[in-house]
């Protein structure tokens, strides 16, 4: 009897537990972590594009801008991910555009985009605003895809064009972009191929990691940081800039304008004619950490217009043909910490002489070293003027260690007449005149 139980339990009930067995549901419902992306209608993916361009086992190649930027735009249409660079000298006809969500790795130390040799020619006949053409009295050089810049004595900085030459028919070159201004040959009208070895415009999401660009400044013309750069951005937005080198470019090492939130990282800028780092126009919240500036025509470090709460720390400063930092125009709430500035020609840090709507207000300099600056002429270590109010110095060091005869930073702090408050607290500074304040005694120091 029991056994005939026990058979009866196998013949009904068994293929029931089988049968819930084999049919049981996986969960795949949306994990309670688990978002749309703010501008796309999925997810974040764990696994990206990724794209290997160089000069042998790579899945592009090639030894030039265009490998560089097939693999950019290829990545770019897919969404974003990430572009490597191989080890190798790459010859740049044209920048390498930037584009939003893509990440440009070259190899730590052995990545170079080297600029080509450039090309100038004046202009044979006026170039409109909003044409898509110029014409050019010497065409040699002005191939169809390289970059081109255009502008006149009148019309440079912001209205200059940057552009690339989509085609040619005899001395008449079509671009990729309107002119930005009239450029009249009686205002010495002049086409070059000039252009930033890497450009981002209207970027997000990007990161730029271990590239070495290489200027050739000697076989290019200048063009200037409100339009190129060694690296340049125009509203790039966000973007991460690390462990790259600028050397020698004719024009700005580093130059990122209208864009807010840039991270500049143990970057090296050197040996650039004109500025060595660049944020400017309204670019706010950047951040200038562990980098070196040395050796450039310009200021090291040039907060140009309405750069705002941005952080500049443990940088160095050096050796560079203007003075080591600069602060002006609406360039208001920034920190400037842990910096080494030294032995730059004009001067150590210079706020510039702006009046009271315009002027650098609020800035802290902390923990900074401010040594050997001036080379030909007597200057401050720190030189405060126009306007400028609330201004705090702490902690810093301004020195002159060079042998008698041959110091040059006789001032450690200079302030001029119109300055407002100003907070010194324990500065430690060995200057021949160590504070030199012009105001009149009812300014309310703290």
């Amino acid at each position: 009897m029991k056994n005939l139980q026990i058979l009866l339990w196998i013949i009904v009930f068994a293929p029931t537990h089988a049968l819930q067995a084999d049919t049981e549901e996986t969960d795949y419902s949306p994990r309670p972590d688990e978002r749309q992306l703010p501008t796309r209608m999925h997810s974040a993916m764990k696994d990206l594009p990724v794209v290997k361009v160089g000069q042998a086992d790579a899945d592009i190649l090639g030894r030039d801008n265009r490998a560089l930027q097939a693999a950019v735009d290829y990545v770019a249409g897919l969404g974003g991910g990430t572009v490597e660079i191989g080890p190798g000298d790459y010859l740049m006809r044209d920048s390498l555009h930037l584009r939003p969500f893509v990440t440009v790795c070259g190899t730590a130390g052995q990545t170079v985009l080297r600029k080509a040799d450039g090309v100038s020619s004046p202009l044979a006949i006026d170039g409109d605003f909003g044409e898509e053409q110029i014409t050019v009295k010497d065409p040699k050089g002005f191939e169809v895809g390289c970059g081109v810049a255009v502008w006149t004595d009148k019309e440079n900085y912001f209205h200059a064009t940057v552009a690339r030459i989509t085609g040619r028919n005899g001395n008449i070159l079509s671009i990729d972009k309107p002119l930005n201004a009239d450029c009249m040959v009686a205002d010495n009208a002049t086409a070059a191929t000039a252009f930033p070895v890497v450009s981002g415009y209207d970027l997000q999401g990007v990161r730029v990691e271990h590239l070495i660009i290489e200027g050739n400044k000697e076989h290019n013309v200048h063009l200037d940081g409100c339009r190129g750069g060694g690296i340049f951005l125009y509203r790039g937005f966000g973007t991460a800039i690390d462990h790259c080198q600028v050397r020698n470019y004719n024009g700005d090492g580093i130059s990122f304008q209208q864009s807010n939130d840039v991270t500049v990282t143990d970057c090296v800028s050197e040996n650039n004619a004109s500025l060595g780092l660049h944020p400017g126009s309204g670019s706010q919240r950047p951040t200038v950490r562990k980098c070196l500036s040395r050796n450039n025509g310009g200021d090291g470090l040039f907060l140009c217009w309405r750069v705002r709460h941005g952080l500049f720390e443990d940088n160095i400063l050096e050796g560079n043909g203007g003075v080591g930092i600069s602060i002006g125009h609406k360039d208001t709430d920034n920190q400037l910490r842990k910096n080494q500035i030294r032995a730059n020609q004009s001067g150590g840090v210079l706020f510039r002489n702006e009046t009271l709507g315009m002027a650098g207000h609020r800035n802290l300099l902390e923990d900074n070293l401010v040594e050997n600056n001036g080379t030909d002429n007597t200057v401050a270590g720190i030189l405060i003027r126009g306007q400028t109010n609330d201004t705090i110095l702490k902690n810093n060091q301004i020195r002159d260690t060079r042998p008698v005869d041959a110091r040059r930073q006789t001032m450690g702090i200079q302030i001029e007449d119109k300055v407002g408050p100003v907070t010194l607290e324990n500065n430690a500074i060995d200057a021949k005149t160590p504070i030199r304040d012009q105001r009149k005694p009812a300014t309310n120091d703290k």
